[in-house]
């Protein structure tokens, strides 16, 4: 244990002077999986005219959510064992192959498989470069940093929508992908020259069943969350056999992870209560982004009446308001704790979401932008804040383990929300549409029952929003303060 302590510590100063180098490969890895999450609703029209499959094309989404989802865990672990580096470049290969081979993609079953290639590759960037960022920054530098992370997903949801249509009303479709390649590219080959690691080169044991099992659980939560109330019925046999089979796995895999002599998730993630917390408010944080992102633009469109780009901005503005409040949240956590900043957050996150709740049939849409702006802040002085604390609890043989569980519990509270907020559409509108993915079709809809729907969908944000303030206010104040007042010596 000391030894390896003390080999990072040796790394982590030679690190130092390839700091910003290494930032921007890991902004530029972590920005091609945030345009491609954007950037290819735009181009939906044109692949299906061009590969057919229309019934097909939501699995584009689901599939890489799916990928992404459920090799998080397995990525973290390895990360701890065999170093980041390798785990990074292995993400950031796969991403570019699933990039090619979309780009060539034949028919729309190949290139949903190709999707979950880049589902596989994201799965590896994002908890990994989470991880590296708190490896090599101090307490005190991290959140100006995650900061800027976060600001690749703002200019994301604003810059991918509009380089889509560019790419589609000019060049073809297929480039949404085959300009992954130039980025891809320089982010590996940037962290070829310039990240280097003295990891301890010891036999580890893969936790083979544990993987095995874990993916097959995931899998087929996830699966069962996503297409419950839309391929099958809830109750249908199909839907108890998908989540049933979930269950079982999953029990297994809690089974099996008590006799692993390297368990992919450890039992101890369960014990602390500190990660509980933060995983808690992780989950919330992920189904609260689903609430947003996918109804607040059908609430602009089908009840306000705008076009979509202006739906588009107005859910936008929460990217803005994430990355101004997590780029301060440093100054803030480091006067008065990770707890503290947090509940300021939680509080400002649930106004945002009571305001969300009060829009009516006719509000105007900047109300809308103001809401999402605030929430936006919110989820700013939550999210990083949260974050930091669990990674600043653990030590690096094991924090990657953390940050992965943190992100898993996120991608878990997307595809919650997503089964949540669709169900409570669904039920509102009785029938008239049919919702899925998040979505629902606007042919033959009132807009004052969608709206019906949708204000409904705005409450539970409003009770996610809640649960995400319980969460913080569970997390222990003993820790907080004296990882704070360590930092600060």
């Amino acid at each position: 244990m000391v030894m390896v302590q003390q080999q990072v510590s040796r790394a982590e100063v030679g690190l130092r002077s390839s700091r910003g180098p290494i930032l921007l490969a890991m902004m530029l890895s972590v920005g091609l999986v945030a345009i491609d999450s954007t950037i290819l609703a735009t181009a939906i029209p044109a692949i299906v005219d061009d590969l057919g499959g229309f019934n097909q094309f939501p699995w584009l989404f689901s599939v890489f959510l799916l990928a992404q989802a459920v090799s998080v865990p397995i990525y973290a672990k390895f990360s701890d064992q065999y170093g980041r580096k390798p785990i990074m470049l292995i993400g950031v290969g796969l991403f570019l192959v699933g990039s090619i081979l979309c780009g060539f993609a034949w028919s729309m079953p190949s290139l949903i498989v190709f999707r979950g290639l880049q589902g596989l590759g994201a799965g590896a960037i994002m908890p990994t470069s989470m991880t590296i960022v708190g490896d090599l920054y101090s307490l005190a530098e991290r959140a100006t940093v995650q900061g800027y992370m976060a600001s690749v997903w703002a200019i994301s949801a604003v810059v991918g929508p509009a380089l889509g249509g560019i790419f589609v009303e000019v060049l073809d479709w297929r480039w949404i992908f085959f300009v992954n390649v130039p980025l891809a590219l320089f982010a590996g080959w940037t962290l070829v020259r310039r990240f280097h690691e003295d990891v301890e080169r010891v036999r580890h044991r893969i936790d083979v069943g544990g993987a095995v099992l874990l993916t097959g659980g995931s899998s087929l939560l996830i699966l069962g969350l996503l297409e419950g109330g839309v391929l099958w019925p809830w109750l249908s046999p199909a839907g108890v056999a998908v989540l049933g089979g979930a269950l079982l796995l999953l029990v297994g895999f809690a089974l099996v992870e008590r006799r692993a002599a390297e368990p992919i998730i450890p039992g101890w993630i369960f014990r602390a209560r500190l990660l509980n917390t933060t995983n808690l408010v992780s989950l919330s944080v992920g189904a609260m982004l689903v609430g947003l992102t996918s109804y607040v633009p059908l609430y602009v469109q089908g009840v306000l009446g705008h076009n979509a780009l202006v739906g588009g901005f107005a859910v936008a503005s929460l990217t803005i308001g994430w990355p101004i409040a997590a780029a301060t949240a440093g100054r803030v956590y480091l006067r008065i704790g990770f707890r503290a900043t947090a509940l300021i957050g939680s509080v400002v996150a649930l106004v945002g979401a009571g305001l969300l709740a009060t829009l009516a049939v006719d509000s105007p849409v900047w109300l809308v932008a103001v809401t999402c702006f605030v929430v936006g802040l919110g989820m700013g002085w939550i999210a990083s804040p949260t974050l930091i604390a669990a990674q600043s609890s653990a030590e690096w043989h094991v924090r990657g383990v953390v940050t992965g569980t943190n992100m898993f519990a996120r991608s878990m509270g997307s595809a919650v929300g997503i089964a949540v907020f669709g169900a409570i559409a669904n039920a509102a509108l009785a029938g008239s549409a049919s919702g899925g993915h998040g979505s629902i079709t606007l042919d033959g809809v009132d807009p004052a029952q969608l709206f019906d729907a949708l204000h409904r969908v705005f409450v539970g944000s409003a009770v996610v929003a809640l649960a995400m303030l319980l969460g913080v206010a569970l997390m222990p104040r003993k820790s907080d303060s004296h990882q704070v007042d360590a930092a600060s010596r």
